[in-house]
């Protein structure tokens, strides 16, 4: 019996190591490509990939001072956030337009410098903590900025947006008839 019982106890452990190393390297892999990534300006994305706002054109997000990020590994994009810069936060995508307009016309009269607070209306990712990560990036870029003093979303009234922003540590400041904004704060 106590051969038996040994017999098992070796192949519990053996198990035990192989999944351990299998976990490790998944951990490792993770780690190698967020550590790798690098946020980049994009000039158009695929919209049609776009789970929140496919409607809109790159037209819509490249004009009037209009950005899309993506967070690149490997030459291969796996993060993709889209920004209106505004110095008003809209509660609908016609007040985003407007609003954006409004800050990129004030902007030619001044310094060229778009906008006060970068508004988010759209994020996805397309490898696991890409979302996470493409959020810290462009916070970063945010906070080094010397006219930008803001990161608010402009989301969709939907459980997934919200559980999203507040897993990211983001505050939910309003609560509007067909959007939500959250907050990132320093």
């Amino acid at each position: 019996m106590k051969k038996k019982t040994k017999k098992i106890k070796t192949k519990i452990k053996a198990q035990f190591r192989k999944n351990k190393k299998i976990f490790n390297k998944k951990i490792n892999d993770f780690f190698d490509w967020v550590k790798g990534a690098e946020l980049v300006s994009l000039k158009e994305c695929d919209t049609t990939e776009d789970p929140v706002r496919p409607e809109l054109d790159n037209d819509f997000r490249t004009s009037y001072g209009r950005k899309i990020y993506g967070v690149k590994y490997k030459n291969e994009i796996h993060a993709i956030m889209c920004f209106a810069f505004t110095n008003y936060i809209p509660k609908t995508v016609k007040d985003l337009d407007n609003f954006s307009k409004d800050a990129f016309l004030q902007s030619a009269l001044r310094d060229q410098k778009v906008g006060q607070i970068a508004i988010a209306y759209t994020v996805w990712s397309k490898k696991k903590g890409g979302g996470k990560l493409i959020v810290k990036e462009v916070f970063k870029m945010i906070k080094k900025s010397n006219h930008l003093n803001r990161l608010v979303t402009l989301s969709p009234l939907t459980e997934m947006a919200s559980n999203f922003h507040l897993r990211n540590k983001a505050k939910l400041i309003s609560v509007n008839e067909t959007t939500q904004n959250f907050e990132y704060i320093k």
